[in-house]
């Protein structure tokens, strides 16, 4: 009866050991490689952040990664430097100089950049990237408030001209403008810039060698400007009109034997990070995690 107890409760926690044989059948499907989970949070407020280059080292240094590795990521996003340094931890540990980004469900913002640093991206019709642009928290009468980067700018910029062009009152223009700190359009600009840095240095390093950086930028210009077609930062941005900006995307049917382990793995681990911690990282052998505050 105890160790049925204990089943139980191991169930309802989702614990490591319920998706290591998850784990084994889908390094199967990829050629060996070996495979690391890389979830955060959608439901509590949690970032891609710098300490989970440490914890992802952690992990991938008691596996075997000669054969290549596979990360498979589900994440809303966070810093977009962290992202950076996580596409080169996993270049440097793969035994294959590179990696696959596998996206079960939704992998956006920095977790897009993370997935262009790879060699291959897995998805599936229902898997989502999304755009890259910076997004600014402010607070505003006690309310935490999203803006985008590009909008901000964009506001300001407006502003400026149309006042700078008026035949009428400018007092209006300068009201407005007032509730603008140039400190921070500058700031705006320069995380634009980096955003934009990233995405077509590791592109260019990984998926697309032979484009000059004019011609990266013009390929996903869908994925840095919102004007381009999102519109707003948590659009999806699916597997064809990633295909088409230039990305190499692989398909996994969404019916096939594949992809039911690898979406029991993703709904497993979502779950788990939905519910009882925020983060996750996991292999076979290890599962790191950041509890609640």
């Amino acid at each position: 009866m105890a160790n049925t107890y204990k089943n139980i409760l191991s169930e309802v926690r989702q614990a490591p050991e319920i998706r290591a044989k998850l784990f084994e059948s889908i390094q199967n499907i990829f050629e060996g490689r070996a495979l690391v989970t890389f979830f955060t949070s959608f439901y509590y407020p949690v970032d891609i952040s710098d300490e989970d280059c440490d914890m992802l080292q952690s992990v991938l240094q008691n596996i075997d990664c000669s054969k290549g590795l596979v990360l498979m990521i589900h994440s809303p996003g966070g810093d977009g430097l962290a992202a950076e340094r996580i596409v080169n931890t996993c270049r440097a540990y793969s035994g294959t100089n590179d990696y696959w980004a596998l996206i079960p469900g939704k992998a956006k913002s920095a977790a897009t950049i993370i997935s262009m640093g790879a060699s291959k991206i897995i998805m599936s019709n229902a898997s989502e990237l999304g755009p890259v642009d910076p997004q600014i928290f402010k607070k505003e009468d006690g309310v935490l408030k999203t803006f985008s980067a590009h909008n901000l700018v964009a506001g300001y910029e407006r502003l400026f001209l149309e006042g700078t062009a008026t035949s009428g009152r400018i007092e209006p223009y300068l009201q407005q403008l007032a509730n603008y700190d140039d400190r921070e359009i500058t700031q705006f600009r320069s995380l634009i810039k980096l955003a934009e840095n990233i995405s077509i240095k590791i592109l260019k390093s990984s998926m697309m060698p032979n484009f000059t950086v004019e011609e990266i930028k013009n390929k996903i210009n869908v994925f840095l400007n919102p004007d381009a077609g999102t519109i707003s930062h948590g659009r999806p941005i699916y597997q064809d009109e990633a295909k088409s900006c230039g990305l190499n995307i692989e398909n996994i049917e969404i019916n096939s034997d594949e992809w039911k382990l690898i979406y029991e793995l993703y709904c497993r681990t979502e779950w788990y990070v939905s519910n009882i911690v925020c983060k996750n990282i996991e292999t076979i052998e290890d599962s790191f995690h950041v509890e609640r505050n």
